[in-house]
């Protein structure tokens, strides 16, 4: 495709290690690479197969692995909030996708009643709009979630837009190339409560 398409963008995924992402870009000259293995909202990959990574941990290792070659990442799913793609802007995306935080909305493709369905791509569903595999792969990967619409998504997006502004201003950053300059994530570590009673 690179040799095809020498002036084109290439973008290929999804993946979610940095030994992967530096063999797309040095290996396949792609130039932007999808982060992501079983994050999406309606994704069932890490169930069915017991593959992936935590979404966060992902967009980190494959960032840089990218960075180092001129390359870029888009973090595909686990975003639920715009505090979640100020998060992952910080850890290194250049790009997100959103996909249930743009579903159920008055401009989505099929809203019967009121009501909008949304499917994984590796669903049973997906595969009887867009075709099965060749030859005859069958295990789904994904879900259909089916509820009432949002109203119309601009509203959304204007939420969206919001808390990524006010997550910026809060960091300092001027522009979303910024975040991940100012960004430091803290691991929190749970503990546990004891119960102390009566030892005599």
């Amino acid at each position: 495709m690179r040799d095809e398409f020498p002036d084109t963008t290439l973008i290929a995924g999804n993946v979610c290690t940095p030994e992967i992402t530096e063999e797309l870009i040095l290996g396949a000259g792609v130039d932007v690479v999808k982060i992501g293995i079983g994050p999406g909202s309606v994704c069932t990959t890490r169930i069915v197969t017991g593959v992936g990574m935590p979404q966060l941990s992902a967009i980190m290792a494959c960032a840089d692995a990218a960075h180092q070659h001129k390359g870029m990442i888009i973090g595909d799913g686990g975003l639920t909030s715009s505090g979640d793609i100020m998060k992952a802007f910080g850890g290194g995306a250049d790009f997100v996708m959103l996909g249930g935080m743009l579903a159920f909305h008055n401009e989505s493709e099929a809203v019967t009643d009121g009501s909008v369905s949304f499917y994984g791509m590796s669903s049973e569903d997906a595969k009887n709009v867009h075709g099965a595999r060749k030859d005859g792969y069958r295990t789904a990967e994904g879900k259909t979630v089916t509820m009432e619409s949002r109203g119309p998504v601009i509203e959304t997006v204007k939420a969206i837009l919001g808390g990524v502004q006010s997550g910026c201003s809060y960091i300092g950053a001027v522009r979303l190339k910024e975040v991940c300059l100012r960004t430091t994530f803290n691991l929190v570590h749970r503990t546990h409560n004891r119960v102390f009673g009566d030892e005599s």
